[in-house]
């Protein structure tokens, strides 16, 4: 197995900015912003040959309560499974009770651990460094994470410690159907998450917002490897004000175009609401196959779970071709369910396709409605083949296929859909005209031909006379 780092510290000393150092990523969000991290995020990083997992944490102030405390459980459940932790302490602003009782905890844990005393920058190094030798964690390396100024020292430190490792093994990379959970704020994505995956491995709080950055888990069920990311819900544009809510959004929008099959989570106590269907047509644009996820469905009264029905039926029209399930994440009612549509539908969007099948279908549809007249000529289209996966494109081939009208687009998405048996996925149509070889070219005729066109001439003039 590969060594695990866990890069532990008080909120706001650096631990993201040297995570996305060595791991060469901008995977963390970094901003000048105290407990922006609050889940564990996982990286690959390598040093000369030596491949590593680092474990981004959050902040751990010690007088921790309510989302904070379930923030530092996440950093604490870090260094446990850590074999190596970074403990990141900050020079400029010198030893603090938050530092002394993290080294308290972290000897009690008896891990091995180097003291990095981060943004050395601009600060006498003797002077700074002076009082944290009194925490008694060993070696202590000054670095600044924002330039690499020690960086390349502690990592020759820390790799000296790593056991051999062999050439076989390798980083527990992102594998299997990668499930992206999206929504708006506080619609319960990370209880999903938690639910699906057995165990509490991202921060859930009664709060909009708590999650702000996209987590990959690898994990396995019935020995199928899966990666599930938890997301940043998405608030409408106007109520978002905050930088940092500003890329975490960009974040999710990253996730929905990694993943395979989309989640969208529903508060069904709340209804359809606009942004919703706003989050629905973001992830069919991207192609991505879409599984619909109704939670907090074990609340509602009846009277209220019919209106709710309706609704749907009414204004999800337009992805008809989803799979929807009723499910309670708090609880686990219908959480197993989702298995099943995101197999089927990540099963549908990488199905490879054949050139014959497909023209077969593009011919009984035009059969059955044929494309309009355009200028006096029909519409030809000749044959189909494959184009791509998640999602399945088709690309079809003949005349004037510029011109097809949208709703005949929609026809032959359909149809497709119907006689592929596609579940959960997008259906993508693309056309491609065939050029006309004598297009732009102007015949050249023989003598023969010429002395054949005067004999006509004078016969037509003849025939007026």
């Amino acid at each position: 197995m590969l060594p695990v780092i866990a890069l532990v510290g008080r909120p706001n000393v650096g631990k993201s900015t040297l995570f996305n150092r060595l791991t060469k990523s901008r995977d963390a969000l970094v901003a000048n912003y105290a407990g922006l991290t609050r889940d564990r995020k996982y990286g690959e990083a390598e040093f000369e040959g030596h491949k590593m997992i680092l474990v981004d944490t959050g902040g751990i102030s010690g007088g921790e309560e309510g989302i904070d405390a379930a923030m530092a459980q996440q950093s604490m459940q870090a260094i446990e499974e850590a074999d190596f932790v970074l403990f990141l302490v900050d020079c400029r602003a010198g030893l603090t009770p938050a530092d002394e009782m993290i080294a308290e905890r972290l000897r009690t844990r008896s891990k091995p651990t180097i003291l990095v005393a981060n943004k050395v920058d601009g600060v006498n190094p003797d002077i700074a460094l002076a009082p944290f030798y009194e925490l008694g964690i060993g070696e202590l390396f000054p670095t600044t994470a924002t330039h690499g100024r020690g960086v390349r020292s502690l990592m020759e430190r820390l790799v000296g410690d790593f056991p051999e490792v062999g050439e076989e093994e390798v980083v527990d990379e992102a594998s299997g159907i990668k499930i992206g959970i999206v929504g708006r704020p506080n619609v319960g994505k990370s209880t999903l998450v938690n639910r699906l995956l057995g165990e509490d491995r991202v921060v859930v709080f009664d709060q909009p917002g708590t999650t702000r950055d996209s987590v990959y888990i690898n994990y396995e069920r019935d020995e199928k490897p899966y990666t599930i990311i938890d997301t940043a819900g998405i608030r409408r544009r106007k109520n978002v004000k905050e930088s940092v809510e500003k890329f975490s959004i960009v974040k999710t929008l990253q996730a929905v175009e990694d993943a395979n099959v989309v989640v969208l989570v529903i508060d069904a106590s709340e209804g359809l609401v606009d942004q919703d269907l706003h989050l629905m047509g973001t992830v069919i644009q991207s192609g991505r196959a879409l599984v619909v996820a109704l939670n907090k469905w074990d609340g509602l009264d009846p009277d209220h779970r019919d209106f709710v029905k309706t609704e749907l039926e009414r204004r999800l029209r337009f992805v008809e071709f989803a799979d929807i399930h009723f499910i309670s994440a708090l609880h686990g009612t219908g959480v197993g369910n989702l298995y099943e549509s995101i197999e089927a539908a990540y099963q549908s969007a990488t199905d490879k396709l054949s050139t014959n099948h497909l023209t077969r279908i593009l011919q009984w549809a035009v059969s059955e409605h044929q494309p309009p007249l355009v200028n006096g000529h029909r519409i030809k289209l000749r044959y189909a083949h494959a184009g791509g996966q998640n999602p399945p494109v088709i690309v079809i081939h003949g005349n004037q296929t510029s011109q097809v009208p949208n709703h005949y687009v929609r026809y032959l998405e359909k149809t497709f859909r119907k006689a592929l048996d596609l579940h959960g996925t997008p259906v993508k149509i693309e056309f491609r005209t065939s050029d006309n070889p004598f297009a732009g070219k102007k015949n050249k005729l023989s003598d023969r031909q010429k002395a054949k066109k005067r004999r006509l001439m004078k016969f037509v003039k003849k025939k007026k006379k």
